[in-house]
């Protein structure tokens, strides 16, 4: 067994990283599709064709008649007009056909049933002639025989399907699906769906990359989880390159005591990349063992899904003899400033809406091990090595990961967090399927600075007015001005102390916070529960200064609910929803009033309407009620109107 911490060899930039790999694949002769394999036509969808295929036979492969009426010689029926309507009888050169049959030797056009008048059993007059070959499908007018149906290195898709069968080819040789074998490490790994102690991590990556490599086209193969040991990582390494065409080892990329990923494959091959200027990502392997790509990528499932983009989707296509399709962009304008490190590439999730004439792109979560920020992206922001980032209000382009029309009919809220949201967005996408809702967490004022911006449709906000007790309305006067807003009302609920189950420090009110030994952990500057905890430490006397925790901030309810459910804390202050979610005690504070912001512009707009009517539902109402701590006396009222 090894312990010993590697360095990274370099930090390139990833398109030089990949084209090295590529570059290393093409001298060992391994980059190259694979031998092709012949399968039944009607399987192929997706498959990649390894050869043009042309057609065996034509078709229609037989002239046709192309709809149901009377298959004539035309020449009979010249001079037809309705001052002078032709009699034909029924014989050689006049027969009844359905469409789909041979055309009768001679005969070369068919006459529809409905412009025929039978005036007999086998006499019928027309009143039109009929020109030669009309309504006949001729021999080849879909296919003829020996045409190219598709060429090499075709993604076939349904129509396809049909082109092929057309022609009589009822196998193909396509590419074969590259296997992809996907190693998950570590000895901290358990399988999802069992019970959790302390330090387990559910291994879902490689389902997620299994995924992945199935949308690309090629065969996922699943090894089982290795733990963190030198020999049975090797073995692993070795079995699976014996049996799949590409090999991706899923954590111990990095530099840690056990982190044998990029020393095994320096030992059984060449190691040409171990780091690359991606943010988040950088500590990526490309290897290669027996003349197979080796991807070693970073356990955190953000950089791990970033580095099967960058690195992995590449490779299955090129066995596949073809080019990944290029993203889907949209142009946005960034809500607030991204200050990004130089001289690397950084990736950031961005939440997206039109608001007004503009596309507003918010950057969300950018911790590498935030699964859920890929969840509810709807894009992905790059920032170039040499950038610093973005301003805020500058234009970008966004690589969009929901489509375009789906973001278009999203309605953005930003401001306080709140449970209900979460609920509302459920409904509103069960009532409206065309629509979505966007929430970013940022606290009130953040809320109402965005609206001021106009970055949202709504501000969800609860600032208390600490001279009249009241509501939103003073800190809407003071920074929208007279701008025209409706005020309605969300949910009243609950604010108190969230603390450990069985309250084990005895904690019975805000006073107890600034005991000796009592860890806290507040909400960020500008929410409206850090207002409302300042104006009642403010009525206590009691200075911030003495509460341990007081700086260390978190942006949700749910947050600070987790810390103090994990012992990282033993009191926030938050919502009694968020303290029952995770089974905490709870002292109530106080009753607040939750509103949402809503400028005059987008009140009679759809993104509005479609919030208003799910709101007055009783399903909404009902499972918001059930969360606990909430109060419904006002929902959907409006509690103050300006300038409309």
């Amino acid at each position: 067994m090894r312990n010993k911490r590697d360095v990274y060899l370099d930090d390139r930039p990833w398109e030089e990283a990949l084209e090295g790999l590529f570059q290393h694949l093409r001298e060992k002769g391994t980059l190259a599709p694979l031998a092709p394999e012949e399968i039944v036509t009607e399987k192929a969808l997706g498959r990649v064709t390894a050869e043009p295929i042309f057609a065996f036979h034509s078709s229609p492969h037989y002239n046709a008649s192309a709809m149901d009426g009377i298959a004539v010689d035309s020449a009979i029926t010249f001079g037809a007009s309705d001052a002078a309507p032709k009699t034909i009888q029924l014989g050689e050169k006049a027969q009844v056909v359905d469409t789909g049959d041979p055309i009768p030797a001679g005969c070369d056009a068919v006459i529809m049933i409905e412009d025929v008048h039978f005036v007999a059993e086998d006499v019928f007059e027309i009143t039109s002639a009929a020109a030669p070959w009309q309504h006949v499908r001729a021999i080849g007018e879909d296919v003829v025989a020996t045409e190219m149906i598709l060429p090499a290195n075709h993604k076939i898709r349904p129509m396809d399907i049909g082109g092929i069968l057309a022609g009589g080819i009822g196998k193909i040789k396509v590419h074969p699906k590259p296997k992809v074998a996907l190693l998950p490490t570590g000895t901290e790994l358990v399988q999802p769906g069992g019970a959790l102690k302390p330090g387990d991590i559910v291994e879902y990556n490689t389902r997620v990359f299994g995924a992945l490599v199935e949308t690309w086209g090629g065969e996922p193969l699943r090894w089982p989880i290795t733990v963190d040991d030198w020999g049975e990582l090797k073995q692993s390494i070795l079995t699976a390159v014996a049996k799949a065409d590409v090999v991706v080892i899923n954590a111990g990329s990095s530099a840690g005591r056990e982190d044998y990923t990029a020393e095994l494959v320096r030992e059984l091959g060449t190691l040409l990349t171990h780091g690359a200027a991606i943010k988040p990502g950088k500590p990526v392997i490309l290897g290669e063992i027996h003349g197979k790509p080796v991807i070693g990528v970073p356990g955190y499932p953000v950089s791990a899904y970033l580095a099967m983009e960058l690195f992995v989707r590449p490779i299955i296509y090129k066995m596949l003899g073809s080019i990944p399709p290029n993203p889907v962009t949209a142009e946005a304008i960034v809500s607030r400033k991204m200050p990004s490190p130089m001289g690397v590439e950084e990736f950031i999730r961005v939440k997206m809406g039109q608001v007004g004439e503009k596309l507003i792109a918010t950057p969300i979560s950018r911790g590498a091990g935030v699964i859920m920020s890929l969840v509810r992206a709807d894009g992905m922001l790059r920032v170039p090595r040499l950038s610093e980032g973005y301003r805020a209000g500058e234009s970008v382009k966004v690589e969009l990961m929901r489509p375009l029309e789906e973001v278009r009919q999203t309605t953005v809220v930003i401001g306080s967090h709140d449970m209900s949201l979460d609920i509302l967005a459920n409904h509103l996408r069960r009532r409206f399927p065309e629509a979505s809702l966007s929430s970013a967490n940022v606290g009130s004022l953040g809320g109402l600075s965005a609206l001021k911006r106009g970055e949202c449709h709504c501000a969800g906000t609860h600032l208390l007015d600490e001279e009249t007790g009241d509501y939103n309305v003073s800190y809407i006067q003071r920074l929208l001005g007279d701008r025209p807003v409706v005020l309605v009302n969300l949910v009243y609920r609950q604010q108190g102390l969230m603390v450990a189950k069985g309250n084990p420090f005895e904690i019975q009110g805000l006073e107890d916070l600034a005991r000796e030994g009592i860890r806290f952990i507040n909400r960020q500057r500008g929410a409206g529960t850090r207002i409302l905890l300042d104006y009642r430490l403010k009525q206590l006397n009691i200075d911030p200064d003495s509460i341990y925790g007081y700086n260390r901030e978190e942006y949700t309810h749910m947050a600070v609910a987790a810390a103090v459910a994990s012992g990282a804390a033993d009191a926030s202050l938050g919502i009694l929803a968020a303290a029952k979610a995770l089974d905490l005690d709870f002292v109530p504070v106080v009753e607040e009033r939750y509103d949402l912001c809503i400028p005059g512009e987008y009140w009679d707009t759809p993104y509005i309407k479609r919030l208003l009517e799910v709101i007055a539902t009783p399903e909404f109402r009902h499972q918001v009620a059930a969360l606990g701590g909430y109060d419904l006396r006002d929902c959907g009222g409006v509690m103050y109107r300006q300038g409309i």
